[in-house]
Formats: C-alpha cells, sequence, structure tokens
C-alpha cells in the first residue's frame, strides 16, 4: 500500500446526495484515491453499477484493488463522461483538485514542502510539465496564468524572477528552486500562508488544464444524466467553485428571451439542490477539508436532447 494516505472529504455526505436509485449506474468522474467509489459501491444494489475515471496512473493501480464485477475504470480525464450514452447515469460525482498522496509525494512536484522534480501533471504520463513549461513560455504568459489561476497580486513580479532565474542560471527545475523564487518576489503574504501557495496552484491548474476539463465535463454531465438522476461536486478552490455554481445557477433559471418575451421559456435542465461544507467535527480531523464546497443539483425531466 502507498505509504501516502488519502482521507475523502465529505465522503457521506456526497454519497448521501448522490445515491437515489441503488439500482441505478453511477459515476465517479474523479477516482483518485477511491473513498467515495468504495462507499458507493457498499451501498449499491446488485444491479447497480459504477463507472470511474482517473487520468492519474497510481489512481488506476489503486482501482486495480476493487475486485467487483459492478466496478469498472476509464484511464481519462473526466471530460470524456461526453461519450457515455444520453441519459444512462443516474448520477454523477466530481471530487476536483488533487488527493492527499499526490501532494505529499515529493516525485509527483506538486507541493513546495519537499523538494522534487517541478513536474504537477496529474498524468505523468502525457503532456508537459510545469518545468517544460517554464522553460519555454514567455514573461507575460507566465503573469497571466499566476495572476488568472492564482488570483496572485504579485503574479508579475514573480514572472520577472521565474524568466530573469532561466536566462542567467538556467531554468527551474525543482519544487523548492520555484518556491524559492517566488518567495523572494512576493512582498508580503497572508499569516500562515507559504509565499509560492497561489503560484503553485495556478501552475498545477494551468499546465493540467484542469478549468476548461471542468466546463466541458458539466456540459458532458447534462448529456448522460437520466431524469432525477444527481449531479455532485465538491471544489476546493473559489475559481472552479464558481464554475459549478455559474454552471448550475445557468441552467436553473428560466430566462425569458427579450426579443419574444411573450414566448414559452425554454426548459430548465437541472433543479438546484443546495450546498454544503464540511462539519468542524471534520476540519477538525482533516484540515483539507476546510475549503471544501459541495454543490448538488438534480436533472429535470426536459428531454435530453435539449442540452445541446
Amino acid at each position: 500500500m502507498n505509504a501516502w494516505s488519502h482521507t475523502t472529504v465529505l465522503l457521506n455526505e456526497a454519497t448521501d446526495a448522490l445515491l437515489t436509485d441503488p439500482q441505478g449506474q453511477y459515476v465517479d468522474a474523479t477516482f483518485g484515491r477511491g473513498g467515495h467509489a468504495r462507499l458507493i459501491l457498499q451501498r449499491l444494489g446488485a444491479r447497480g453499477a459504477l463507472m470511474a475515471y482517473d487520468k492519474d496512473p497510481e489512481a488506476l493501480a489503486e482501482a486495480a484493488r476493487i475486485q467487483d464485477a459492478r466496478f469498472s475504470i476509464r484511464h481519462q480525464g473526466f471530460a470524456a463522461l461526453g461519450e457515455l450514452p444520453p441519459g444512462s447515469a443516474a448520477g454523477v460525482l466530481m471530487d476536483l483538485g488533487i488527493s492527499s498522496p499526490q501532494i505529499d509525494n515529493p516525485a509527483r512536484g506538486f507541493s513546495f514542502r519537499a523538494d522534487g522534480p517541478l513536474d504537477m501533471r496529474m498524468d505523468p504520463t502525457r503532456g508537459q510539465s510545469a518545468a517544460g513549461w517554464l522553460a519555454v513560455a514567455d514573461q507575460r504568459h507566465i503573469a497571466e496564468v499566476i495572476r488568472d489561476y492564482g488570483e496572485e497580486r504579485f503574479a508579475g513580479p514573480i514572472a520577472k524572477a521565474i524568466v530573469s532565474r532561466r536566462q542567467e542560471r538556467g531554468p527551474v527545475a525543482t519544487t523548492l528552486e520555484l518556491a524559492e523564487l517566488v518567495a523572494g518576489a512576493v512582498k508580503t503574504r497572508e499569516p500562515g500562508q507559504n509565499p509560492a501557495t497561489r503560484t503553485f496552484q495556478a501552475v498545477r491548474i494551468f499546465v493540467n488544464a484542469e478549468l476548461e476539463e471542468l466546463e466541458q465535463a458539466l456540459g458532458a454531465s447534462l448529456h448522460v444524466l437520466q431524469p432525477g438522476g444527481r449531479l455532485v461536486v465538491i471544489s476546493f478552490h473559489s475559481l472552479e467553485d464558481r464554475i459549478v455554481k455559474q454552471f448550475i445557477a445557468r441552467h436553473s433559471k428560466a430566462v425569458v428571451d427579450r426579443r419574444a418575451p411573450f414566448a414559452e421559456p425554454p426548459p430548465t435542465l437541472l433543479r438546484a439542490l443546495g450546498r454544503v461544507r464540511a462539519s468542524a467535527a471534520e476540519v477538525a480531523a482533516n484540515p483539507r477539508a476546510r475549503s471544501a464546497v459541495m454543490r448538488v443539483a438534480e436533472r429535470t425531466d426536459a428531454p435530453v436532447g435539449s442540452a445541446a
């Protein structure tokens, strides 16, 4: 078993919100280390099924430990949801962000707490690493990414420091090298927060195209959810949560066309069911749950084809 453990956030709350039919077909769009998946399988009936997605080879290795004919997993990002048949899912769960083993393993390059290669890819077998991108990106693009995805007000000075370092001594190659560069460029920071926190978040989101994939997966969920099916999304930072909140709002409110004010408004495709935060007890036991926000919506009985 991996030395890096993972505590699933909002485990019971998410499973309770998702499962409306024990014999239904469900999707765990972000398997991670399988906490939600295992509980879902415990509660499913004999005719129920769970399909999971994950890009991380280590997640797939963990999934292989589940010996259950009702379970399957695909080595894909969750934007591939759209390949499933229309109206085939009784529920879709998305637990966003990165898992504790990914953060805690220095070899993955996600954390500034220990030195390791500056990788940050969810799937280290595909695409460009963080180090690879920072070695070639221009200063303006680096600043835009850090500002837009990290909400970092010192994005300009940080990008300048990265490019200057690249010109003088070669590109940044390790997590601690990047963290030290950022610390030198950030003049002030919130108490208790490492100066590199926002930059590492931004680079990770960009390298993995996380927000673009989230938008694609949310759109695909409308296609695959059956009437009454649940969409359950757990996010861990404001950029993700804003996308989820706006998506649910956009598809759960009837919009009147001002050009034809007496025309029947198009059918809503979702019904918002609320927002849940981790309890004080869960946050005390697992501080990483502090920022978690779970939003739940239900697919209406509007024709599936109307999502297009």
